[in-house]
C-alpha cells in the first residue's frame, strides 16, 4: 500500500511528482492522498478542511491511480500519522492482505525532523519510509535518526516487500522546486502560480479568496 499524508496546503506539483514518482518506481495500482487536519509537528493552516479536500480532489482528477483516504479531515485533535497507520494496518489485516506492507511517501525535510514526530519508532513498526528529496535539499538527521538509519536504511526497493516493516528508502528521480509556502507567499502578492499548481487549484484558489490578503 503506498500512502502519502501531508499538509497540501495547498497542493502543487511537487506533492504530484512525488507521487508519481513514486507508483512508477514500485509499481503501483493506487497511491493514497492522506491529508491531514491540524498536523501535531506544524501550526494549524487557517484553511478549512473542505477546501482542502476539494483542492486535492481537483488536482488528482486526471489520474485514476491517485485516491484519497479522508479519515485524518474528521478526526478531532491533532493529527498523528501513527492513529492512522494502526487503523490503516488493522485494516488490511482484516481483509487478508497481512503482508502487504505499508510504504509511508515523505520528503526529506519531513525525514529530517522525523524524530519529533509522535512515538516514531512505533511509526516505523507499521510501515516503511520512502524518502523522495527535493531539490538543494540535504540529508540532516538529528544523531538519534541517523542511528536508526545506520541499522535499517535499504538500498533496493523490492527489500521493501520482503519483511513488513521499519525499513527506510531513499528514493531518487525526477525533482520539481515547489513548496507550498512559496505558492502562499506568491498568491498573497497576489502574482500568478499556475507554473507551481494545477489549473484548476488556482482557479479553485481564485473563486473561493483562499491565502489571499483581505
Amino acid at each position: 500500500m503506498l500512502l502519502f499524508g501531508g499538509t497540501f496546503d495547498p497542493v502543487h506539483f511537487a506533492h504530484l511528482n512525488m507521487a508519481e514518482q513514486c507508483l512508477e518506481h514500485f509499481g503501483g495500482d493506487t497511491l493514497f492522498f492522506m491529508p491531514n487536519r491540524v498536523p501535531a509537528h506544524k501550526q494549524a493552516s487557517g484553511i478549512d478542511n473542505a477546501d482542502k479536500l476539494a483542492m486535492l480532489q481537483l488536482a488528482i482528477a486526471a489520474e485514476p491511480r491517485f485516491a484519497i483516504d479522508e479519515r485524518e479531515l474528521h478526526r478531532s485533535g491533532p493529527s498523528y500519522s501513527l492513529l492512522s497507520l494502526q487503523e490503516l494496518r488493522s485494516e488490511l489485516d482484516a481483509s487478508g492482505r497481512e503482508q502487504e506492507p505499508i510504504l509511508f511517501l515523505l520528503g526529506m525535510d519531513s525525514f529530517n525532523g522525523f524524530d519529533s514526530w509522535y512515538q516514531w519508532r512505533d511509526i516505523l513498526e507499521l510501515c516503511h519510509l520512502v524518502v523522495y528529496q527535493r531539490p538543494d535539499e540535504r540529508l540532516d538527521p538529528s544523531p538519534q535518526l541517523q542511528a536508526y538509519l545506520n541499522q535499517h536504511q535499504c538500498n533496493q526497493g523490492a527489500a521493501l516487500e520482503s519483511k513488513h516493516a521499519g525499513l527506510v528508502y531513499f528514493l531518487a528521480g525526477p525533482q520539481r522546486a515547489v513548496s507550498s509556502t512559496q505558492v502562499r507567499e506568491r498568491l498573497q502578492r497576489g502574482e500568478p502560480c499556475e507554473d507551481l499548481i494545477p489549473a484548476a487549484v488556482s482557479q479553485y484558489i481564485r473563486d473561493k479568496r483562499l491565502y489571499m490578503p483581505g
